[in-house]
């Protein structure tokens, strides 16, 4: 190794060397790859890795947020030595620094703010001093900036087409991350960020605001939370903790309006959040729109399957005493077992942390961008206690839940709010084995009425106008100006 170094105007980092030119050099991370361009004749070479990937057949974005492996083929072997180090360095749409063979990535939020006391002086500045007035704007966010997903992302689309002149901010933990046509996305901790929180007429999140949010007079938060619960939340999960009761209670007031899939989940999240005095909208789901209107054949090519493959989407919730997914399947067995495409989808909780699943006809899209693209390709769901069912059922199609735990889980981490197992519109399974021979054995029929209650119950309001209505009522009420 003779150079390392970073580029700006096209973000890489180019590394050089003598001799015969390697085989291959990548850059390998737990949701990302890159594998270098090689050029050398024989006396030196030089590789040049793009800091930027593509995935899913969308457009090349910068890397992730995280920490890569820098991998040369046989780099002991020919006596390459780790390059000297680099340290942090500004590269426009992202930070990296390099120690030995090992590159850092982050976000690009200027030194000056990367800090505690950084960070303080944009709060008192946005939080506590906002503007005056508001910009005919929204500022969206979903799973706390992650991705552009969920109903954030089918209320954004509804509100393009309906209300095109409207400014649509994303909040996003990097540039990673897709937003949707037309938006502007905001990196979290950034001044841009903390402005538009501060100016917009209204937020439309789905999960927790981070950070000190302070709701202006006349600012409206419309709060879509992300799924129908089954597993306690909020003021009902287990044990009395009163700094949790005080959080829960301080952040449902920063809101103004819930939204509901259904009746049942009302009532739940109403007496979860202390949200009983204010308006709850029973609307559907946004995010479930697509269920009945799309037809998946752009995400199947998407991710590579072939017309007519059949596909098994594992999608399990997240633990509260651990920080990855559950390991309760061997992906490629259960893949050569059912002669199916095997679909990994982790919760959003479990996205940085863990690596992607790898074999034959498996695909980890825990980094997929929409859950519900996902949902439309998968001819059967498997499942624990994660709220998909609630969306999934909307297509009709089957679904396994394979529940291993459920007693821990149900008597320990976070309990039930009803009885799954005399509920389930499918068969419930305790392990591989068992979910292989229910997957073959097909029992569709003997679940037909339960599955038929379910959706009663639980998709009344999921006709695929969902996203309609709730923008009707934004619109309706001035929320913003159309």
């Amino acid at each position: 190794m003779t150079d390392a170094r970073f580029t700006e105007a096209s973000p890489a980092l180019v590394l050089s060397g003598e001799g015969e030119r390697p085989d291959s050099v990548e850059i390998v991370g737990p949701r990302a790859r890159v594998t270098a361009r090689l050029t050398g004749r024989g006396k030196t070479w030089t590789a040049t890795l793009p800091l930027r990937a593509a995935r899913w057949g969308g457009p090349e974005l910068p890397l992730p947020a995280g920490s890569y492996e820098v991998r040369i083929t046989d780099a002991a072997g020919r006596g390459i030595r780790p390059p000297e180090s680099i340290p942090l360095t500004q590269l426009g749409t992202l930070r990296a620094s390099l120690e030995g063979w090992t590159l850092r990535v982050g976000p690009p939020i200027d030194p000056a703010y990367d800090s505690g006391e950084g960070q303080d002086a944009l709060e008192r500045r946005y939080a506590t001093r906002p503007a005056s007035g508001f910009e005919n704007a929204v500022f969206f966010e979903s799973f706390y900036g992650r991705n552009a997903s969920c109903n954030p992302l089918a209320i954004d689309r509804e509100l393009a087409r309906r209300a095109p002149r409207v400014t649509r901010y994303w909040s996003v933990v990097d540039l990673s991350v897709a937003v949707p046509e037309g938006a502007i996305p905001v990196v979290e901790g950034s001044p841009e960020w903390w402005r538009a929180r501060g100016a917009v007429r209204l937020l439309v999140v789905n999960d927790w605001l981070r950070r000190r949010f302070s709701r202006r007079k006349g600012q409206v938060v419309l709060q879509t939370w992300h799924g129908t619960p089954l597993k306690r939340l909020a003021l009902h999960r287990p044990g009395f903790d009163p700094r949790r009761t005080a959080a829960v209670v301080r952040e449902s007031l920063r809101w103004n309006i819930l939204l509901a899939q259904n009746p049942y989940a009302a009532r739940i999240l109403g007496k979860a959040y202390a949200f009983l005095t204010r308006p709850i909208w029973v609307e559907g789901y946004p995010r479930n729109d697509v269920l009945t209107t799309g037809d998946g054949a752009a995400t199947r090519a998407a991710l590579g399957i072939r017309p007519g493959e059949r596909v098994l989407l594992y999608a399990p919730t997240w633990r509260d005493d651990r920080d990855q997914i559950v390991d309760f399947i061997d992906p490629v067995s259960l893949a050569a077992a059912t002669d199916a495409v095997v679909l990994v989808r982790g919760h959003s909780r479990t996205l940085l942390p863990g690596r992607d699943a790898e074999g034959p006809r498996v695909i980890d899209v825990t980094g997929f961008p929409d859950t519900s693209q996902l949902l439309l390709v998968a001819d059967a769901l498997i499942t624990d206690y994660s709220s998909v069912m609630f969306d999934y059922s909307v297509t009709g199609k089957p679904m396994y839940f394979l529940v291993p735990d459920m007693e821990h889980y149900r008597g320990e981490l976070r309990g039930f709010y009803f009885d799954l197992a005399a509920h389930a519109p499918g068969p419930m399974v305790r392990t591989q084995d068992e979910l292989v021979a229910a997957l073959a054995a097909d029992d569709s029929a003997k679940y037909a009425g339960r599955y038929a209650r379910w959706r009663d119950k639980f998709n009344a309001r999921d006709d695929g106008r969902a996203a309609e209505r709730v923008v009707s009522r934004i619109l309706d009420q001035g929320f913003i100006e159309a």
